[in-house]
């Protein structure tokens, strides 16, 4: 039986992770910052010498909330979760010969990449500092892969748009309900469990550690999953939505948001892809709808 340690278990990332390794029959030490101070390296080193986990997750990322215009006024937590901290667990894990996967994300890129197709993974960020405008907390994540550039021990596994059948407010189908208006917008999006078991085999498979597009396979607009939505008869409601980007930035958020297609090559090849996403997201959709799932 393997043990697996999750840093920020009790949030809504660690969470998912943490019932993926139960369902695995595995063990799970799970750790927050109220409990051990892991964003020291002395502490988590301490920790890690003590509880000897064989692999460790870092599910502790900064999104902000209700949304990443939050990050806008709060740059120094996100700084410090997203891009500061992982260079502390990679300095830990690396001297103590621990393999660990980091939880980054797709958001780093925004818009169509050159030459068609989705973003790869070797594809330059191109929504970050370093090519601006972007958001604060996409700056951060990309800062976050550059501090694990090299890494032989870490698993980088990029999500995108979280979605499954539960009510809650992080999850992106109870979103588009509760809207007021929309942005139509194609991207790639990720599934939860999927996401969960998709990382979880990464370790167990023992593939090459490094950088992985951990999104349903395909892409998908916005007016496609209202639409389905209506299919499956989860909602009657009649969607609105924005004239453009424009007026959803000057109506509805304070900072640019990416919207972007991840190829996913590289993680079917490698036996850790995920479903195609309708087949996903009307799977959902109907869960939903049997358990009555919307908050």
């Amino acid at each position: 039986m393997h043990t697996v340690a999750v840093l920020g278990y009790n949030g809504y990332l660690g969470s998912h992770f943490v019932r993926g390794i139960e369902r695995r029959g595995w063990s799970v030490l799970g750790l927050s910052r109220s409990e051990v101070n892991y964003s020291e390296v002395d502490s988590l080193s301490s920790w890690c010498r003590d509880n000897k986990p064989e692999f460790l997750i870092n599910a502790a990322g900064y999104t902000g909330k209700p949304n990443v215009d939050a990050c806008e006024s709060e740059k120094s937590e996100c700084l410090f979760g997203n891009a500061v901290l992982p260079g502390r667990i990679r300095e830990v894990c690396e001297d103590l010969g621990i393999k660990w996967g980091h939880v980054s994300s797709g958001c780093i890129y925004s818009g169509e990449r050159p030459g068609g197709g989705g973003w790869k993974e070797e594809d330059e960020p191109n929504f970050c500092f370093s090519h601006p405008p972007c958001s604060f907390y996409s700056g951060t994540k990309a800062l976050g892969e550059e501090v694990l550039e090299g890494d032989e021990n870490s698993y980088v596994w990029r999500l995108r748009i979280p979605f499954n059948e539960e009510a809650n407010r992080r999850n992106y189908l109870q979103k588009l309900l509760h809207y007021e208006n929309l942005l139509e917008a194609e991207n790639s999006i990720s599934h939860m469990d999927e996401f969960v078991e998709s990382c979880l085999k990464c370790f167990e498979l023992k593939l090459q550690p490094g950088i992985y597009n951990l999104t349903n396979q395909g892409s998908i607009t916005t007016r496609q999953i209202t639409n389905w939505m209506h299919e499956e008869g989860v909602t009657d409601k009649e969607f609105s939505f924005f004239q453009d980007e424009t007026d959803f930035m000057d109506r509805a958020v304070s900072t640019p948001r990416s919207n972007c297609v991840l190829d996913t090559t590289k993680s079917e090849q490698a036996g850790v892809g995920m479903r195609p996403v309708e087949e996903a997201v009307r799977d959902s959709l109907r869960k939903m709808k049997q358990g009555c799932l919307v908050f």
